[in-house]
């Protein structure tokens, strides 16, 4: 009996090592550094998972792709014969289905406060011509020959630096490059700090990152509150229709948060709710990169190209601010145009930190936020739009 026992070291490759140091330096960086380690510890772990061989939590076609789920009886039968992981079904069932990530921003609907938006109306200006990196990357992902349209449609979304639109387009465009798309886009996330001030300060004069702004929003009342995700939604459905289960589970999570009467389902949905689902998609996101899938031309291409769609689309939450300063006889600070980048609230914290450099009087964070809240909304815009064209 025990001569038929096999060990892994065997079928170990150098490889699945490499991809062994990148689960741990993930799993580092979310405990020892903090970097979204909801996140990026899970998609360690399952990276660690996927790359141990013989492990079988996850079973790939020879394309890269991960084995479709058969009916739930076949699929039981299927993962005792080791033709399938269980991995596989939460993929099916959660990923593949686009449940999870709708799930999730609905929980991140409930967690989000609108009122710096809702305060600037402007801001939403912003949050548009920030998604100008998803555009220009788009463009660059499929003229340079490597990427299918679809796919430079997903590698284009990076640049919104938004999650759950990342995924949940990813997974319905091109699901065979989900795992390398959301671990760069959510790594990212967490170097927006480290991407962005050299973009600012390279496209504003000092005098413009000085320019002051009262500290304070008006107030805004509660019916406008609960206005705003029910006229965002109907707007938004109506002029791109592919945005609506992203738009409409956003909405229906804050509308939860502002109405007043809904406090349990506002706490449950942003609490236990989207961190259940959370540690779920990390985990199976991470066992989507055996070294056989991850360490191809693509997605090494890929890091490269979420720098240029960060870049662009800083610069072009900036521009569209600097624009706006030329109608606008009260000028302001340009820089939270760039917080229009939704990675939320990094990319407004960098606003707040580059304002004080220039004047330390000046208080940007609640005027970054606005554009940082709109950020959010335009990228599930922009990822209706590309869904409607390409699907």
């Amino acid at each position: 009996m025990f001569g038929l026992y096999e060990s892994a070291f065997g079928t170990l490759t150098w490889g699945n090592i490499l991809m062994l140091l990148i689960g741990g330096l993930l799993i580092y960086l979310g405990i020892g550094k903090k970097m979204e380690p909801v996140l990026l510890i899970p998609i360690g772990f399952g990276m660690f998972a996927v790359n141990i061989p013989l492990g079988g939590l996850m079973v790939f076609t020879p394309d890269g792709f991960p084995v479709e789920v058969p009916t739930f009886t076949e699929a039981v039968k299927a993962i005792g014969e080791g033709k399938l992981g269980v991995l596989n079904m939460l993929y099916t069932y959660g990923i593949e289905s686009e449940i999870i990530p709708l799930l999730i921003f609905l929980g991140i609907g409930a967690l989000t406060d609108f009122t710096p938006t809702i305060a600037r109306p402007l801001s939403i200006v912003f949050g548009g011509t920030a998604q100008l990196g998803i555009s220009v990357v788009f463009l660059i992902a499929y003229f340079s020959g490597m990427f299918t349209i679809k796919e430079a449609a997903c590698v284009g979304i990076i640049g919104g630096s938004d999650g759950p639109p990342t995924v949940y387009t990813t997974a319905a465009l091109a699901p065979q490059l989900l795992g390398p798309i959301v671990l760069v886009a959510y790594s990212y996330m967490a170097l927006v700090p480290i991407i962005q001030p050299p973009v600012i300060k390279l496209l504003t004069t000092k005098k413009e990152r000085a320019i002051y702004m009262e500290p304070t929003v008006r107030e805004v009342s509660k019916l406008e509150m609960i206005i705003f995700p029910v006229v965002i939604f109907v707007v938004a459905g109506l002029l791109v229709p592919k945005s609506v289960p992203l738009i409409g589970m956003f909405m229906f999570g804050n509308l939860l948060r502002v109405s007043g009467v809904t406090d349990r389902l506002f706490q449950s949905a942003g609490g236990p709710f989207v961190d259940v689902l959370t540690f779920l998609l990390g985990l199976t996101v991470g066992a989507l990169m055996p070294a056989e899938v991850f360490l191809r031309p693509q997605p090494l291409a890929i890091i490269g190209m979420a720098v240029v769609a960060f870049a662009f689309s800083t610069a072009g939450g900036v521009w569209g601010a600097q624009i706006t300063n030329l109608f606008l006889k009260k000028k302001i600070n340009p820089m939270i145009g760039a917080a229009g980048v939704s990675a939320i609230p990094m990319s407004a914290r960098v606003v707040q930190k580059l304002g004080q450099q220039e004047n330390p009087r000046n208080f940007l964070l609640m005027h970054a936020m606005g554009p940082n809240m709109a950020g959010a909304i335009a990228t599930s815009v922009h990822a209706g739009i590309l869904l409607g064209l390409l699907m």
